[in-house]
């Protein structure tokens, strides 16, 4: 069994009556990439304030490598790297002082590391920061958690102002650091972002947990989308075990062929059964994107 960079067990906390979290369980295995999505209010920053130790909950636990977040923080400071959504840098400090600064602050970096990340994301290190756009200083704040090489990578809207070169140079970086063995927990609202890098997310609702499992298990609890061109008499498909969204129309280019678009969640062998007497002339069909299921799971919740 992997051993666990993160857990969380009944983690909670409650602003004077808003409950920002609540009762969150809540576990990352060692050198996984794990996604933590949710829309603005849904509880990502406090959970990962809580992580870094920085608040303390109002009930509940979080370790970082077995490391209590809150009573063993400087312990667990030294096995991670945090990169907020926007950071305050000094104004005053070139690029290059403020990664040194950092690398200290934080006990530990790999200098030539840092010059392979400077060149990637294209950063001018002997530019002061207040002369950097946003998306230039929160290259600084990437660099700044990539070059520890830190057991765990906590990143919350990590890309947020990179331009989509950028983003790939940020891919690649988290690649190299899973073949690593870091650990990296990232919380975004792109969900592309996610789809391609993360082996496992959670979405989060209001401050409560509401799905957790591999992006397979996700898919899972969706509806797989079916195009079918059926050319003659069109079978009856209301009644189809599973199907949803039906809809169907002639096709503009074949008048005697009705294009059929739908919905089908579960097995599709009760839809193959109907159309096996049917001249089908294309069947397509695609999985949900993560955008897609996360929409659907949120509305599905939303009627509970």
């Amino acid at each position: 069994m992997a051993s666990k960079a993160i857990e969380a067990r009944g983690l909670t906390k409650d602003y004077k009556g808003v409950v920002a979290l609540d009762d969150l369980d809540l576990a990352v295995d060692e050198g996984e990439i794990f996604g933590f999505l949710g829309p603005n209010g849904a509880g990502k920053t406090t959970t990962i304030r809580l992580l870094m130790g920085f608040i303390a909950p109002t009930k509940g636990t979080a370790t970082v490598f077995g490391l209590d977040a809150r009573r063993d923080y400087v312990k667990a400071h030294s096995k991670m790297a945090y990169v907020p959504a926007e950071a305050s840098l000094w104004p005053s400090l070139t690029g290059a002082e403020t990664l040194a600064l950092l690398g200290k602050v934080h006990g530990s970096f790999d200098p030539e590391y840092m010059k392979v990340l400077v060149d990637r994301f294209d950063l001018d290190p002997e530019r002061r920061i207040r002369a950097y756009s946003k998306g230039n200083r929160q290259k600084v704040v990437l660099i700044s958690g990539l070059m520890t090489r830190a057991p765990l990578l906590v990143l919350d809207e990590p890309t947020g102002g990179l331009d989509p070169l950028m983003e790939q140079a940020f891919r690649e970086s988290i690649a190299e650091a899973k073949e690593r063995g870091q650990t990296i927990f990232l919380s975004s609202h792109i969900l592309s972002e996610v789809e391609a890098l993360c082996s496992r997310v959670a979405l989060l609702r209001e401050g409560r947990l509401i799905e957790d499992g591999s992006l397979s298990e996700i898919r899972s609890l969706g509806s797989i989308f079916v195009d079918i061109a059926i050319e003659g008499a069109v079978p009856e498909l209301a009644g189809v075990p599973g199907l949803s969204a039906l809809q169907t129309e002639p096709s503009p280019s074949s008048p005697d062929v009705t294009n059929i678009h739908c919905k089908v969640k579960g097995p599709m062998e009760p839809l193959l059964s109907v159309l096996s007497g049917s001249n089908v002339v294309r069947l397509l069909s695609r999985e949900p994107s993560l955008e897609e299921m996360f929409i659907t799971i949120y509305e599905s919740d939303q009627k509970r």
